[in-house]
C-alpha cells in the first residue's frame, strides 16, 4: 500500500519499508526492486501482497509497482515448493521496466457504495496499464440481423491491451490500500501525459 506523491523526493526508503511491512521474503523482494529501479529516483509506488488459497495451502503473490521520472517498474515474486530442479521451497522474482513514453493507457475504475448518499470512498478500485506488451483477443462468431440466415460470417471480436491489472477492495485490503491505488494511478497518469 502506498503512496501519492506531489513533490519531487525520492521515496525509496518509504519502498523498502512498505515491502519489509509486508513480512514476505523482504530482502528478496527488495533487491529484485531495487536492482530494477538502478539508481533512479523513486517517485511513487505501491506494494500488494496477495495470499492465495489452494487447497489445503497458502501460496503467496507479491507484486510491487514504482514508478521513477523515466520508467514504469512491475516486479512479481511468488513461492513455490520444491521440485526435480529445486528441491528446497523457493521464490521467483520476475521484474519488468517500461519506458513511460511506451504507457499507453491507464484505466482506474471505482466503485462506490450508495452512490446516491453523495461522494465517498472507493470500495474498491481496479487499475489497468496498457503498453502493448500483451494483448487480448476476445472473439465471437458474427451474425447478421435476418434471424434465417445460416452463413458462415466469420468472426468479431475485440484486441484489448491487458499487460497489467490490480484490483483490491476495502473489504480484504483494507481502505488505505484502495486510497493507495488510486493515488499510485493518479501519480502514474499525470506522467504519461503526452
Amino acid at each position: 500500500m502506498r503512496p501519492t506523491r506531489t513533490d519531487d523526493r525520492d521515496v525509496a526508503p518509504e519502498l523498502r519499508k512498505a515491502i519489509e511491512r509486508t513480512g514476505y521474503y523482504p530482502e528478496v523482494v527488495h533487491d529484485a526492486v531495487d536492482s530494477a529501479v538502478a539508481g533512479e529516483q523513486v517517485v511513487s509506488f505501491y506494494v500488494h501482497h496477495e495470499p492465495t488459497f489452494e487447497h489445503d495451502e497458502v501460496r503467496r503473490h507479491q507484486s510491487v509497482v514504482v514508478l521513477t521520472p523515466t520508467r514504469l517498474l512491475l516486479a512479481h515474486t511468488d513461492e513455490h515448493a520444491g521440485d526435480d530442479l529445486l528441491p528446497e521451497p523457493y521464490t521467483s522474482t520476475s521484474t519488468e521496466a517500461i519506458s513511460l513514453a511506451a504507457v499507453r493507457s491507464v484505466v482506474v475504475t471505482r466503485m462506490v457504495t450508495n452512490p446516491t448518499k453523495g461522494p465517498s470512498r472507493p470500495a474498491e478500485a481496479n487499475v489497468t496499464i496498457g503498453w502493448g506488451g500483451v494483448s487480448r483477443v476476445d472473439l465471437e462468431p458474427a451474425g447478421c440481423s435476418d434471424p434465417n440466415c445460416d452463413a458462415d460470417h466469420g468472426y468479431t471480436g475485440v484486441l484489448a491491451s491487458d499487460d497489467f491489472s490490480l484490483r483490491v477492495s476495502a473489504a480484504a485490503d483494507g481502505q488505505d490500500a484502495v486510497v493507495g491505488l488510486l493515488a499510485f494511478a493518479e501519480q502514474l497518469s499525470a506522467r504519461t501525459q503526452s
